[in-house]
């Protein structure tokens, strides 16, 4: 039997859970339909996702399509915990997007819309509500071909219908279809899984109306996988189950896993091997163990401790860098007496399980950071460290996380010279398009350092973020290429490219011309007409950019984007001045230079030079001892004359295997 995994998405509110219990419903995989606004939605097992009427865990669930043994992906709606959701793009081969007939696209749904189409998942539309007043199909499908794609095609039509709108997608197609007059199932669903038509389904899922379709939909054109024979995974989610016991979440990619299978990774200081323990096949909160798992499975695993969201196992590569990113930083504030260290290993614990959840540890205040998306999830994390750990915790009002970048190429040179150890690195930091993160390269030749220390100044570059100059912020959008170093035949170990690689990075970034950035927010504005006159005027004083305003009956909707230090506190005054008519739904577009960099920076107070654990000054050995040299003269004790002047062959750059961008250093 063929077997599927697919993901359910949707903005907050648009029927996304209701839409997986009708489905789960109507294959026989629950006896009895659960409600979110009633506490009992089969796949809401948390004690807070009940509590909020809101999922904030993925969770899979069985079912059965057809010919088709499928995993249903129940994944967050609310925008602060997308990155939850994103985490399991990664295992879909397909995915349902759910789109509320009467709100229609909102900001949120363009960021899921933007992942899917970076993913390269396929991708089927529901447009649920639809039995609600107000709710146009030929309105909605003219704003979803407009704002999403054209090749999306209602699939709930005669069938004559949709094969010629189908084969307007694709030139291919287009000849067959003239040639028979029809499309084949086969044909249709490559055309799905290249994402060149995106079949449509309307209807209700509370009321059961139009899921059917849906279902047959999926059956009938969901793409079929091919999966190589060697083994292969993909780690998506670590999570731990009640007795505490830790559960890796992954999709087998290829060949089958065995219970007592070793599985390994790393390299380095880093490798680890460890045996599967068990093997649980999950829907909902239930599990059954099974002695294997053959390719596109979704199970989870225990007694494996160094796994990842996002590792790859076996034949499979690591996961894509994630997109969505933590914008808000707060410090926390602990009881009285408490002790720091152990809290801390609470934190990283719960980061474990969500890598976007930033816990930074800030020596010299000891005091720890966390870096997440927004309220809802400060709320959670709040009640996860009481429920879990017995820890009441706080939290300052907050902040933005900022990002750094330069506007124009610089070198940045290290040396770490104390008695006994040597390295020298020579990096040219060059900045990139905005949204382009870090990039890594080489083009040192091997008869300047040989190739296994060259790798190494790499894996350096790659391990950590790299706090900038202005803030302490994380830097982005930039190419670092090392241009040339030098190692000691006796005395140079691992750990000195580490400090010399470290301290390159920091004196370039002394010496160039940085630019802070911060988070903007593309956002959607609904409200009564009388109300736009207010919203246009703040809107335009936060700087932000507003489209032209669409009417809808009675409410009027602004589009556009704006600084996320702006809108973050907005959505209550648009509560207020609106009379609870309006509503504000925001997701984060990326980040741009920043309005007011001089007062921000003046705010914020970092020194770069007082950051001891980033320091951007050389050790150089004289008369046998570690002699320390500023920043701004180390470039004439270099041992290794510049070699920007002449051409360089660069490698192809590396992308960082992404755990992060940005940690705040305190």
């Amino acid at each position: 039997m063929d077997r599927l995994v697919f993901g359910i998405l949707a903005h907050v509110d648009a029927g996304k859970t209701t839409l997986s219990e009708a489905m789960l419903y109507l294959t026989g995989g629950i006896r009895r339909l659960g409600r979110v606004d009633h506490a009992d939605a089969f796949l809401d097992t948390d004690a807070l996702e009940r509590e909020r009427g809101i999922t904030i865990f993925s969770k899979p669930a069985a079912l059965t399509l057809g010919d088709l043994e499928a995993t249903l992906l129940d994944t967050p709606g609310h925008a602060d915990f997308s990155a939850e959701m994103e985490r399991a793009l990664s295992v879909l081969d397909c995915a349902v997007l759910v789109v509320s007939g009467g709100a229609g696209v909102q900001a949120h749904t363009l960021t899921l819309w933007r992942l899917l189409r970076d993913y390269g998942v396929p991708t089927l539309l529901f447009v649920n509500k639809m039995d609600l007043p107000g709710a146009d199909r030929e309105a909605v499908l003219s704003e979803l071909r407009r704002r999403l794609d054209e090749g999306c095609v209602d699939f709930s039509r005669e069938e004559d219908e949709i094969w010629e709108e189908a084969a307007l997608c694709d030139e291919g197609a287009m000849e067959t279809y003239l040639e028979t007059g029809a499309l084949s199932d086969e044909a249709v669903r490559d055309l799905v899984a290249r994402r060149r038509v995106f079949p449509c389904y309307f209807g209700s899922a509370l009321r059961l109306e139009g899921v059917e379709a849906l279902l047959n939909g999926l059956a009938r054109f969901a793409p079929r996988r091919t999966w190589r024979g060697a083994f292969a995974a993909r780690g998506y989610n670590i999570a731990r189950d009640g007795q505490g016991r830790r559960l890796t979440f992954l999709k087998v990619t290829g060949g089958t896993l065995h219970v007592r299978d070793a599985l390994s990774g790393g390299e380095g200081e880093t490798a680890w091997q460890e045996k599967v323990d068990q093997i649980r096949l999950y829907s909902g909160e239930k599990f059954r163990a099974v002695e294997e798992a053959p390719a596109g499975t979704v199970c989870a695993v225990t007694g494996l401790t160094h796994t990842r969201p996002g590792q790859g196992l076996g034949a499979e590569p690591e996961s894509r860098a994630p997109e969505l990113e933590p914008v808000l930083r707060y410090r926390v504030v602990l009881p009285e007496g408490s002790d720091v260290h152990a809290a801390l290993g609470m934190f990283r614990e719960l980061e474990e399980e969500d890598p976007m959840l930033r816990v930074v540890w800030s020596e010299p205040t000891r005091q720890i950071h966390v870096q997440l998306m927004g309220q809802i999830q400060l709320e959670v994390l709040r009640r996860q460290l009481a429920d879990r750990f017995g820890l009441a915790v706080d939290f300052d009002q907050g902040g933005i996380v900022y990002k750094e970048t330069i506007a124009a190429p610089v070198e940045g040179v290290g040396h770490y010279e104390p008695l006994r150890h040597y390295a020298e690195v020579h990096l040219l930091l060059e900045p990139l398009p905005t949204g382009s993160g870090l990039q890594f390269a080489t083009c040192c030749p091997e008869d300047v350092l040989e190739g296994h220390w060259q790798r190494l100044i790499l894996t350096h570059l790659m391990e950590r973020s790299h706090p900038g100059v202005l803030t302490g912020s994380a830097i982005t959008d930039m190419r670092l290429t090392l241009t040339a170093g030098r190692s000691h035949l006796k005395h140079t170990e691992g750990g000195d490219f580490r400090q010399a690689t470290y301290r390159a990075v920091r004196q370039g970034l002394m010496e160039a011309q940085t630019v802070l950035l911060e988070p903007w927010y593309d956002f959607t504005l609904e409200g009564p007409a009388e109300s736009v006159g207010r919203a246009m005027t703040d809107l335009q004083r936060m700087g932000g950019r507003v489209e032209q305003p669409e009417t809808v009956g009675e409410t009027v909707c602004l589009r556009g984007t704006a600084p996320a230090a702006a809108l973050g506190s907005y959505g209550p005054q648009v509560t207020v001045y609106t009379r609870g008519r309006g509503r504000l739904s925001c997701a984060l577009r990326g980040y741009e230079p920043c309005a007011d960099q001089e007062k921000v920076v003046s705010a914020i107070g970092y020194d770069p030079e007082r950051d001891t654990e980033n320091t951007p000054d050389s050790v150089f050995c004289e008369h046998g001892a570690g002699v320390v040299v500023k920043w701004d003269k180390v470039k004439a004790r270099m041992h290794v004359v510049s070699p920007l002047a002449r051409p360089r062959r660069v490698e192809e750059p590396q992308e960082r295997p992404r755990r992060g961008s940005g940690a705040d250093t305190g």
